[in-house]
């Protein structure tokens, strides 16, 4: 298959590399909208109890409110107060876009009065319910209010829309950090100043080619904007790595067929150079791709948007990567030959001529050689570092994404600042529940029962709708995402209906709990996708079943240390200083399964690149140690260099202001560096070497199996 491709690329080399520059111009121009297509956040599950009843109330007429107006230096027994918030109340209510307008004026109720008494605010609920109609409106509101002297603009509808702004302008501040440092480490790795820019080539095409792929998405169901930085820091940094490979294999091959110049070697030797290096390279970056868009797309089996946008978006790009590294990148290189080593400075010369011959004498065949003298203690030590890290996984603590993962800069986080602060607590995340038929009576006997409830601090007033259904509020005395408030959404979950009437309950809280059983839900399946993918990959790729199960435990090993570290850093609020947050004492709950499925792809992708230069030295006669020592030596620079290059891909959302970003960029990177260096350097040529001939066990049956696929390019 590989032959047949690199048979394609390099006699239509100027073709393919023109269509390339096509495919770049056409995705640009179609994608460069992408961000403005996308949806918010998405963590709900129609399935769930809390959105049919969200479905049930705003299909009768119920608006929540979607924009909080706060109004500073306001003492509501002023009349100049009152005249000013009534005249800000009239410009609202005349909107086509508001529904209803409440403020102290209309209820009188203390609860939009701040704790000192100089503050009140206005709660505007949206007449549209789509996510983009109700930012919009939010964004329209905040901007005629701008000038108000003393009023600031916040609720649920601006922070979602002030999200997808600081996503926008995170991910352009990310590009412009990454790409000068990768340029800088790219010539540094690869020797040369073409061969240099080849990986950020590729990587752009990458990129243009992930805005294409969700804004087609976008156009066929509802993608999280959240998948736009995760998908194109992935994008940028796969393509990186397959670039890094192959380019390093091509000029590997090349020298071995002594082409080191324009005018050495003939057509013959390029193409056996290119056809070589498509089975090699080429073949392990099509396994490397299938194992992270495997691990990606478990995802999609979540029915929470933002999961699922991941899952696709991760799954297409990592195919989109290889695609470009395994036809665009060939057939460059094609038209490069020898010219691929040009503009190299001579100490950097000097380095590639040695890391293309050099089997024996360099830094990772010593340090393999090193580890596998002390097999055991190195493998049992550095097993043991790992599990400590993860001990503190095991206080995990989970949050929700709202107002508070935006910069303080932001009006939506202020205005829930103070919100949470100086107003009567937990107003604004009441417990909602949702009556349908049943008239006074059941209203009356819900709303009793409710009000008895030990987690319930106060109960509002009945809000009849249309169609015989009623919402009653009932304010929680604790946090919304406390486990206090879930066990009084349970018991109220759990109160026998009154006759004839059916009670949903909904609300902050009760969202928060059923994100939480849904992602329990479905975890499962999850990661027996995960699982079940990387063992079949692996043994498709080795012909082993030993070493596909290693590869699980000690990406369990490299997770649950990254997830230890997520703790100590973002939970309990360690480094606050230094990476620019401030902690919110949990973790997002959605955090540890996308992690899973990105770090567990990747780890993969280099554990195959690994294996490959193994198993390649075995089958050349080596024996089970000198092929560890041969394969890490050849793949140790590359691979740490693939590490680093991507850990700045993905790792410049560190500088993200969203705090969720941050979370997910320092731990890919982290996972990536991880698995680079102690899982790659340490456990493998260890546990390797421990096990000796039976890391190639199958069955017979199996064995069988293998060889009648033929998947082996060799």
């Amino acid at each position: 298959m590989l032959d047949s491709l690199a048979r394609f690329v390099y006699r239509r080399r100027r073709f393919v590399a023109v269509g390339g520059a096509v495919f770049f111009i056409l995705a640009g121009a179609i994608g460069g909208s992408v961000a403005s297509h996308l949806d918010p956040y998405g963590a709900d599950d129609p399935a769930t109890e809390s959105v049919k009843a969200d479905n049930l109330i705003q299909g009768h007429g119920y608006r929540e409110a979607g924009v909080i107006v706060l109004i500073k230096n306001a003492s509501v027994a002023n009349p100049g107060t009152r005249a000013r918030v009534e005249g800000i109340e009239r410009r609202l209510r005349a909107r086509e876009d508001v529904a209803k307008v409440t403020g102290y004026y209309d209820t009188r109720s203390r609860d939009f009065v701040s704790n000192g008494g100089d503050q009140t605010y206005i709660a505007v609920a949206l007449q549209p319910t789509d996510d983009k109609a109700r930012q919009d409106a939010a964004s329209s509101i905040a901007h005629r209010l701008d000038r108000e002297p003393g009023v600031e603009v916040g609720g649920l509808a601006l922070a979602e829309k002030q999200v997808n702004e600081q996503v926008e302008s995170d991910l352009r501040r990310a590009e412009m950090l990454a790409f000068p440092l990768l340029f800088l480490l790219s010539l540094l790795f690869f020797r040369s100043l073409v061969a240099a820019l080849l990986p950020l080539m590729i990587g752009g095409l990458a990129i243009i080619g992930t805005f294409f792929v969700l804004r087609v998405a976008s156009e066929l169901g509802s993608i999280s904007i959240f998948a736009l930085n995760l998908t194109t820091g992935l994008g940028l940094g796969l393509a990186i790595d397959y670039s890094l490979f192959i380019v390093s294999r091509y000029r590997e091959e090349l020298a071995k067929r002594g082409v080191d110049s324009d005018e050495a070697g003939g057509r013959t030797e390029r193409w056996e150079a290119l056809r070589a290096t498509m089975r090699t390279a080429g073949r392990t970056v099509l396994f490397s791709s299938v194992t992270v868009a495997a691990a990606l797309a478990s995802l999609v089996v979540f029915p929470q948007r933002f999961l699922y946008s991941m899952g696709i978006g991760g799954a297409l790009v990592a195919l989109l990567a290889a695609a470009v590294a395994l036809i665009v990148l060939p057939a460059v290189l094609s038209l490069l030959g020898p010219r691929v080593n040009a503009l190299a400075p001579r100490f950097l010369q000097r380095r590639a001529e040695r890391d293309a011959t050099t089997t024996e004498a360099g830094f990772w065949y010593r340090l393999s050689r090193f580890v596998m003298r002390r097999p055991a203690p190195i493998a049992t030590l550095s097993a043991a570092f790992l599990i400590a890290l993860g001990i503190p996984f095991l206080g995990l603590k989970f949050t929700s994404v709202d107002a508070q993962v935006l910069p303080e800069s932001a009006t939506a986080r202020q205005v829930d600042d103070v919100m949470r602060s100086d107003f009567p607590p937990f107003r604004d995340t009441p417990i909602r529940l949702a009556i349908e038929g049943g008239g006074r009576k059941a209203v009356a006997a819900v709303s009793s029962e409710a009000k008895d409830d030990p987690g319930v601090a106060a109960v509002g007033r009945p809000q009849r709708l249309s169609g015989g259904v009623t919402v009653v509020d009932a304010v929680a005395k604790g946090p919304f995402i406390s486990e206090r408030s879930k066990s009084t959404v349970k018991r109220l979950r759990d109160l026998p209906e009154p006759t004839g009437a059916t009670v949903l309950v909904t609300g902050a809280s009760a969202h928060f709990a059923d994100l939480q059983s849904s992602l329990e839900e479905h975890l499962p399946l999850a990661l027996a996708i995960v699982a079940v993918a990387t063992l079949v990959v692996l043994f498709l790729f080795t012909g082993s079943v030993v070493l596909p199960v290693k590869a699980l435990v000690m990406n369990v090993l490299n997770l649950s240390a990254v997830f230890g570290i997520l703790v100590l850093v973002f939970q309990d609020g360690n480094l606050e200083g230094l990476l620019d947050y401030r902690g919110q004492g949990a973790l997002e709950q959605t955090m540890p399964i996308l992690l899973f499925a990105v770090a567990f792809g990747l780890s993969t992708d280099y554990a195959v690149f690994l294996l490959s230069r193994i198993k390649e030295a075995r089958d050349g006669g080596a024996s089970d140690s000198e092929s560890v020592a041969i394969g890490l030596e050849r793949t140790g620079r590359i691979v740490t260099a693939a590490a680093l290059l991507f850990s700045i891909a993905i790792g410049a959302f560190a500088t993200s202001q969203i705090i969720f970003l941050k979370e997910n960029g320092i731990g890919t990177a982290l996972a990536v560096l991880i698995d680079a260096s102690i899982i790659r350097a340490l456990l493998v040529p260890s546990l390797m070497e421990l096990l000796g001939k039976w890391n190639w066990w199958a069955p017979s049956p199996l064995r069988r199996l293998h060889a009648r696929i033929g998947l082996s390019e060799a």
